[in-house]
C-alpha cells in the first residue's frame, strides 16, 4: 500500500524539481505569406511569392526579429544567376553596423555560393572566410537544405544533412538571423525557415 502512494509522490517531485525538462521546439521564422517580422536594409528588393522569400536587384539584407545567443536554424535555399555570379548567405547573431545600417551585418554568415573557393557551408565573418567547409555539395539553381547551430563559441553548419563546418569563435555574442542577397544580376531564395532558442 505504501509503495502505491510513494510512486505518484515521486513523480510529482520530479516535475517540481525540473527533472522532466522539455526540449526546445522548432519555431517558424517566416509566416509564408509576407515579410511581417522582418526588416530590410540595402538595395535588394525583397518579396514573398508562393511561400518563398526572394531577394534580387542589388546587395541587401533581410533581418528577422528574434535576438538570440544560443540557437539553431534550418531552411531551404537557392541561388540563381541572371548574368552575374550568384552569392548569398544565412546570418546568425547578426546586427546592422551602427555607422552604416545598409552595410554588411556584424555577425556570422553561413555562406551560400558555388563560384568561389570559400563556398557554400563556409563560415564567414564580415568580408573574411573564417571556418572552412569540408565539401561543396550545392550548385546554382538547385534547392538545398542547410542548418546552423551556435552554442557558446561552438558553431556548426550542415549542408544537405552533412556536417561540413565546425569552428570556434566568440566575437559575436548575440543578434538576429539575416538573409543576404549579395549583388545585382542574381536571385536569392529561402523557404521553410525554422529556429530553436537553445538557452
Amino acid at each position: 500500500m505504501k509503495s502505491k502512494i510513494l510512486i505518484p509522490i515521486c513523480i510529482c517531485l520530479l516535475f517540481v524539481t525540473g527533472s522532466f525538462t522539455s526540449k526546445p521546439k522548432w519555431k517558424s521564422l517566416f509566416n509564408g505569406k509576407d515579410l511581417t517580422g522582418w526588416k530590410t536594409s540595402g538595395k535588394a528588393v525583397w518579396e514573398v511569392k508562393d511561400g518563398v522569400i526572394t531577394g534580387k536587384d542589388g546587395r541587401g539584407h533581410l533581418y528577422a526579429e528574434p535576438v538570440l545567443r544560443n540557437l539553431e536554424i534550418k531552411g531551404e535555399f537557392r541561388i540563381s544567376s541572371q548574368g552575374k555570379n550568384a552569392n548569398g548567405g544565412l546570418y546568425i547573431r547578426a546586427n546592422a553596423p551602427a555607422d552604416d545600417p545598409n552595410g554588411f551585418p556584424l555577425g556570422y554568415e553561413a555562406q551560400i555560393c558555388n563560384s568561389q573557393d570559400a563556398y557554400t557551408g563556409w563560415l564567414w565573418k564580415p568580408g573574411t572566410p573564417t571556418g572552412k567547409a569540408s565539401a561543396l555539395l550545392t550548385k546554382d539553381g538547385e534547392w538545398f537544405p542547410m542548418r546552423v547551430e551556435a552554442i557558446g563559441n561552438n558553431i556548426r553548419i550542415w549542408v544537405k544533412d552533412q556536417l561540413v563546418m565546425t569552428h570556434q569563435d566568440d566575437e559575436y555574442k548575440e543578434g538576429h538571423f539575416a538573409l543576404q542577397c549579395h549583388n545585382a544580376g542574381m536571385t536569392f531564395e529561402a523557404r521553410n525557415l525554422y529556429y530553436k532558442k537553445l538557452d
